[in-house]
């Protein structure tokens, strides 16, 4: 019987792992990953909260993991990724995405694919909050979010707006994780 070790992602901004973080990648693809609910470093964000559940550093880059809490109102300005293709899972409520020219509701069990390339948007256009996973593969985008938002020491805050500082870091680190921001149709 393969025996493999087991991390699980503490409740703190920081992350704990059982050896350290010398591993190799395949070392940590093999890896067992457990994030309890409510764990995992939390970030507020352009479309509200962003709670990390895997990164690339644990799947050896493969890809990136993230629940985003989405609300009323709430969502990003289009945007393309030339270095990751996106998907969003809808756990709760509804978010209306804008590709290309094309717009798309999708509601809770929805799954929505973005190719990387894109120009892409979405908003909550419901009444109460969305909740969706969110995909990006390969890994990479985690480090974006992990520089340009907010630290979430309060979960259950009201979801700041964004500010001036966090547009500002996200147009000046965006050229560096392959993202083009567009202005606001």
């Amino acid at each position: 019987m393969v025996q493999q070790a087991l991390d699980r992602i503490a409740d703190s901004p920081g992350e704990t792992t059982s050896q350290g973080s010398a591993q190799t990648a395949a070392q940590q693809r093999n890896r067992v990953r457990h994030t309890p609910a409510g764990a995992g470093p939390a970030y507020w964000g352009f479309a509200g909260l962003m709670t990390f559940l895997v990164t690339g550093e644990h799947t050896g880059g493969a890809f990136f993991l993230a629940e985003i809490s989405v609300a009323p109102g709430a969502g990003t300005a289009p945007h393309i990724h030339s270095r990751e293709d996106e998907s969003f899972q809808l756990l709760e409520g509804s978010l209306t995405l804008q590709v290309g020219g094309n717009t798309i509701t999708a509601s809770a069990g929805d799954f929505v694919f973005l190719p990387r390339g894109l120009a892409h948007s979405f908003k909550n256009t419901a009444q109460g909050s969305a909740k969706a996973l969110v995909l990006t593969t390969p890994a990479g985008l985690e480090g974006f979010f992990a520089e340009v938002f907010e630290p979430a020491l309060d979960r259950s805050a009201t979801p700041p707006p964004p500010s001036r500082e966090l547009i500002a870091r996200a147009q000046a680190a965006s050229q560096r994780y392959g993202l083009e921001l567009l202005p606001r149709a």
